[in-house]
């Protein structure tokens, strides 16, 4: 099996951000059309929350759970668990809101004897302890580290170092692809050959990482 390995984030890599996927949420959450009109990078003038988290003046962490709790308001609810405004925000179709390019993008790397890793900050605090049973794609991962039991977040070097050391590769030998920049420079730093995410060009960002691993 090669040494090589891709390691994903979830959240904006392997499923469509909450921006994207705004009328689905309005439609599941029973809004009017347009209520939510925060669109982080999609449209930063939009949302100035998310340029703050983008300078670091406040963490992702604090940005989702201002989201989460100004939606729970709109329904008359006080929400203050991040999973929560997935869960009634997404409802149950899992699928819907997978990019279908990450789904090939998987594949490919996975006929070719690539490792398959996720390195997370908060896969199960922002989606719930259940999410990975409801969706097939994550059993073909080997390692999913996530933040949310570890405690160890992105950019931390400890973060990149353990997920290459689960897959049993040497940090130069994994890809990691990323839509915060904070995270890629991280994996920079640790060694680890890294791809800035597009979220506006997905295919693209996929083709760049597959590239990276000599696929392309």
């Amino acid at each position: 099996m090669t040494s090589k390995a891709l390691v994903l984030d979830f959240g904006g890599v392997i499923s469509r951000t909450l921006f994207e996927t705004h009328r689905l949420s309005e439609r599941a959450l029973g809004l009017p059309p347009g209520t939510l009109q925060w669109l982080g990078p999609f449209g930063p003038d939009t949302d100035p929350l998310w340029c703050d988290m983008q300078a670091d003046r406040i963490t992702e962490r604090e940005y989702w759970l201002h989201r989460t709790r100004e939606v729970g308001s709109l329904l008359g609810e006080q929400w203050d668990r991040m999973e929560t405004l997935v869960k009634r925000a997404r409802g149950a179709d899992v699928e819907a809101v997978i990019r279908p390019e990450a789904v090939q993008a998987i594949a490919q790397a996975r006929a070719q004897g690539v490792r398959l890793g996720v390195l997370s900050n908060e896969l199960d605090l922002f989606y719930g302890a259940d999410f990975r049973n409801r969706l097939p794609l994550l059993d073909q991962f080997e390692v999913i580290v996530d933040a949310t039991y570890t405690g160890v977040l992105k950019p931390a070097p400890e973060a990149y170092e353990q997920v290459a050391r689960e897959l049993g590769v040497a940090v130069s030998d994994c890809v990691f692809v990323d839509d915060q920049a904070r995270n890629v420079a991280g994996a920079q730093r640790a060694g680890m050959q890294a791809v800035a995410f597009d979220v506006q060009a997905p295919a693209r960002s996929f083709a760049e990482a597959l590239q990276a691993l000599g696929m392309q």
